[in-house]
C-alpha cells in the first residue's frame, strides 16, 4: 500500500469529500501528503497523484476493498457468476424507495448508525483498539466488534457503490445506508411450518363448522396442540407465528373470500362478497321496465280494522318504480298486502300516473305477485286467467327476482333506502330500520301511549304526507343515478315527461273491472256448486251436474257467482244460505214452489232434448224443408257512440269478449247504462274497497 498511488479525484472519492477539499489540503499542509507527479498518457498536463497511505484510516479501508472487487472483476468466468467467497449483499438488488415507505424507522436508525461509523473510520492515531472499545460502549453500548462489524460492512457498502457507479454512472451511496439495515425477511415462507402443519390449520381454519360458529385462533391452536399428540410431531410453531401465518393466508393468499363463504354461507356471500355486474338504462325507454315491490315502513300509523278497533300498524307500501326515469308509480298503501292490492297499484299506475301500459315488468319473488293469478295458468279455460293478469292488461311480459337476490332488483331497493332516510326518519313514530343488523338500528318508543294519546297520524293521513313528499320533494330533485347515467334530464319527472317513452293504450277500464274479480274451477252436484263454505243454484246450472264449471266471484261479494264453460258465460248463481227461506210459520210456500218450478223445469228441458235427439234420421230433411238459411247476412247495426278522444288498445282476453262485461242492447239508452249492470256494479264496489285499504 506504500507504494500505491491515486489520483486527487479518486482520493476525493476515497475519503467522502469533494475534489477543491482534497486538493486545499495538499496546499495546506504538503508535508502530511506524498505527492508524485505523472506523465499523462495522452500527454498534456501532468497528474498529481497522492500516496494511498497518506489517506485516512476509512480511504484506506475503501480503497482496499476495491481493490478486491477488482481482482473479483477481473477473475476469469466472473460474468457468469459470482465467486465463492463474495456474495452480492441483499441491498444491491433492493427498491430503495419500497424499503424507505415500508421500513422507515429501520432506515432512520440506520442512518443516525452510519454517521457513528464513520466517526470512527476518520479517526486516525494511536491506540485505536483502545478506542474503538470506548467509542462502542458510549455512542454504541456494545462491544467493538459490532463497532467492527458495522465498519466493515460500511466499508464493503461503499466499495459495491463505486462499482455500480462506474458500471451505469448513478450515484448508489444509499447502499451505505442500506448495509446497516437488517435484511426483510421474505413473506410467506415460514419455514419452521412442516406441510403436514400448514394443511391442518387450512383444514381447521376453514372448516364449514369452525367457521360458522366464529372459532377463534387460541381454538384452533389448542386443536393443533390435540394434533401434535395424535401424530406423533416433533414440535409445532409458536402461537404467535400460527397468527401470522392465517392472516399471511387471509391478506397475502387472498383467501378471505373464502373464509367468509365458509363462515357466512352461500347467500350471504353472494350478497356481500361475489362480483356483481351494473346494468346501464340509458338505451331504455321511459315506461320499458318497471320495477314493482313492497315495502314496510319504519314508522308506526293508527289504523281502524272493519270492526271499529284502532290499533298501531307499520303501513305498507306497494309501488312500481319507471327504471329509465327512477320515477314512482302506482303506490297504494295498506294493513298487508296480497295480490287485490296489487292488482290496484297495476292499475293506478296504468290509468292514474302514466296513461300507458309498461312493455315489461320485473317483479318480487312472493307469492303476491307470483301467484297463478298474476302470472297466468293452464288450469283454467278463462284467457285471462290462462294468460294472468299482467298479460291481460297488455304488459308483453314480466321477469321474476331470484329468491334471495335483493341486488337484482337494485333501482326499488336503493329507491326504499331513500325513502328511509328522507321521509320516514322525520316522524316521530320512526323506531329504527326493520333490517337493521345491530341494536342501535333499532330506537324504542311507547307506540302503544302515543296511540292512546292521539299522537300517531291515520293511514290516510300518512298517505298524503307521502303523496306530498314523492310529489314535492322527490320527483323535482336531481337524481343522482340519473346524473352518473350521463342523463339529460336528471330529475325523475324532467326524464319522465321528456326522455322517449314506450307507449301502448291501456285496455277499456271495463276490462280491467272484470280483471279485479277472482276465478277459481269447481264441480257442479245435484244441488248446486258448493264453495267457500255456501252453496249455489241457478236454473241453467242443472245441465251442468256431474261435470266441471269455471266460476269468477268477488271476494268482498259472496252472494253471486259467474258461471263460465270453455270461456263463455253460462249463468249466474246465488248462495242459498243468503235467500230468506225461514219466516215464523217455517219455510215460505213462494221460495218452496219456485224450487219445484227449477226441478220441474229442468225435467221438461231434459226430456225435450232427449225426444229431439230420438226422431230418425230419415225425418231430419223433412222436418227442415222450406227453410232457407242465410249466409253471409248483416248484422243488425247499433248506434255509435261519439269519438271521446281517448286511445284505448282492443281487448284481448276472451271473457271481456264474450260480453261479460255488459249484457246485449239495441238502444241507445240501453247503452248509456250497460255499466250499471249488476255484475259491473259489483266489481267496482270491490275495487272501492280495495281503494279504503
Amino acid at each position: 500500500m506504500s507504494g500505491e498511488h491515486v489520483t486527487l479525484d479518486e482520493a476525493a472519492e476515497l475519503e467522502g469529500i469533494g475534489y477543491e477539499t482534497i486538493k486545499k489540503r495538499v496546499q495546506r499542509a504538503p508535508e502530511k501528503y506524498h505527492i508524485i507527479m505523472k506523465q499523462r498518457e495522452t500527454g498534456g498536463k501532468e497528474l498529481t497523484m497522492i500516496a494511498v497511505s497518506s489517506l485516512s484510516k476509512k480511504a484506506r479501508t475503501a480503497w482496499k476493498e476495491r481493490q478486491r472487487l477488482k481482482a473479483v472483476a477481473e477473475s476469469p468466468g466472473i460474468q457468469k457468476e459470482e465467486p465463492e467467497g463474495l456474495e452480492t449483499p441483499w441491498y444491491v438488488n433492493e427498491d430503495v424507495d419500497y424499503f424507505i415507505e415500508n421500513h422507515k424507522k429501520e432506515w432512520y436508525k440506520a442512518m443516525e448508525l452510519g454517521n457513528i461509523v464513520r466517526e470512527f473510520l476518520d479517526y486516525d492515531e494511536r491506540g485505536r483498539t483502545e478506542y474503538a472499545e470506548s467509542f462502542a460502549q458510549e455512542r454504541l453500548g456494545k462491544g467493538k466488534r459490532t463497532l467492527y462489524r458495522y465498519a466493515k460492512s460500511y466499508m464493503e457498502a461503499m466499495a459495491w457503490a463505486d462499482k455500480m457507479h462506474k458500471k451505469d454512472g448513478v450515484n448508489y451511496d444509499f447502499y451505505k445506508v442500506l448495509c446497516l439495515c437488517r435484511k426483510p425477511k421474505e413473506a410467506g415462507t415460514f419455514p419452521s411450518f412442516t406441510p403436514e402443519v400448514r394443511q391442518a390449520i387450512k383444514n381447521i381454519w376453514f372448516n364449514e363448522e369452525f367457521a360458522q360458529n366464529q372459532g377463534t385462533k387460541e381454538m384452533l391452536y389448542a386443536k393443533l396442540e390435540v394434533l401434535k399428540n395424535t401424530y406423533q410431531w416433533k414440535k409445532i410453531p409458536s402461537y404467535p407465528s400460527v397468527v401470522r401465518y392465517i392472516n399471511y393466508l387471509m391478506e397475502d393468499e387472498h383467501m378471505r373470500n373464502a373464509w367468509y363463504l365458509a363462515s357466512r354461507g352461500e347467500r350471504e356471500y353472494k350478497n356481500k362478497v361475489m362480483v356483481k355486474g351494473e346494468r346501464s338504462t340509458k338505451d331504455l325507454k321511459v315506461m320499458e321496465v318497471v320495477m314493482g315491490d313492497e315495502h314496510t315502513f319504519d314508522c308506526w300509523v293508527a289504523y281502524t280494522h272493519p270492526n271499529g278497533k284502532v290499533t298501531a300498524i307499520k303501513p305498507r307500501l306497494v309501488a312500481w318504480i319507471d327504471i329509465k326515469s327512477r320515477m314512482v308509480l302506482g303506490s297504494v298503501m295498506c294493513k298487508d298486502a296480497n295480490s287485490d292490492t296489487l292488482k290496484e297499484s297495476l292499475l293506478q299506475l296504468i290509468y292514474r300516473d302514466a296513461g300507458s301500459v309498461p312493455r315489461y315488468i320485473y317483479i318480487d319473488n312472493g307469492k303476491d305477485y307470483t301467484s297463478k293469478e298474476m302470472t297466468g295458468s293452464d288450469e283454467f279455460d278463462f284467457d285471462d286467467v290462462t294468460k294472468g293478469f299482467y298479460r291481460s292488461v297488455g304488459i308483453e311480459d314480466f321477469h321474476r327476482a331470484l329468491p334471495y337476490y335483493p341486488w337484482t332488483k337494485g333501482n326499488i331497493e336503493r329507491f326504499f333506502r331513500t325513502v328511509c332516510d328522507q321521509f320516514s326518519r322525520w316522524f316521530a313514530s320512526y323506531t329504527g330500520t326493520l333490517t337493521g343488523s345491530k341494536t342501535l338500528a333499532k330506537i324504542d318508543k311507547d307506540i302503544n301511549g302515543m296511540l292512546e294519546r292521539g299522537e300517531l297520524f291515520t293511514l290516510e293521513e300518512f298517505y298524503g304526507k307521502w303523496m306530498d313528499w314523492l310529489n314535492n320533494v322527490y320527483v323535482v330533485k336531481q337524481h343522482s343515478g340519473l346524473k352518473k347515467q350521463g342523463e339529460e334530464f336528471t330529475t325523475p319527472i324532467g326524464c319522465f315527461e321528456n326522455a322517449e317513452k314506450y307507449i301502448k293504450p291501456a285496455p277499456p277500464k271495463s276490462q280491467a273491472t272484470v280483471l279485479m274479480l277472482k276465478s277459481e274451477r269447481c264441480y257442479v252436484r245435484n244441488v248446486g256448486i258448493k264453495f267457500a263454505g255456501l252453496t249455489y243454484r241457478s236454473d241453467d246450472l242443472c245441465m251442468l251436474i256431474g261435470s266441471y264449471a269455471d266460476i269468477k266471484y268477488d271476494p268482498h261479494d259472496m252472494g253471486t257467482i259467474y258461471i263460465f264453460q270453455k270461456g263463455k258465460q253460462v249463468c249466474e248463481a246465488y248462495a242459498q244460505e243468503f235467500l230468506d227461506f225461514t219466516s215464523e210459520n217455517g219455510v215460505e210456500q213462494k221460495a218452496l214452489k219456485e224450487h219445484f218450478a227449477m226441478q220441474k223445469k229442468q225435467l221438461k228441458r231434459d226430456k225435450e232434448i232427449a225426444k229431439e235427439a230420438s226422431i230418425p234420421f230419415t225425418e231430419i230433411n223433412d222436418q227442415y224443408a222450406g227453410h232457407n238459411e242465410v249466409v253471409g247476412g248483416t248484422w243488425k247495426k247499433t248506434p255509435k257512440k261519439k269519438k271521446t278522444g281517448n286511445v284505448i288498445s282492443m281487448p284481448e282476453d276472451n271473457t271481456y269478449r264474450n260480453g261479460f262485461r255488459v249484457k246485449k242492447t239495441e238502444t241507445k239508452e240501453q247503452e248509456a247504462e250497460e255499466e250499471n249492470n249488476y255484475i259491473s256494479r259489483k266489481a267496482e264496489e270491490a275495487l272501492e274497497v280495495l281503494r279504503a285499504l
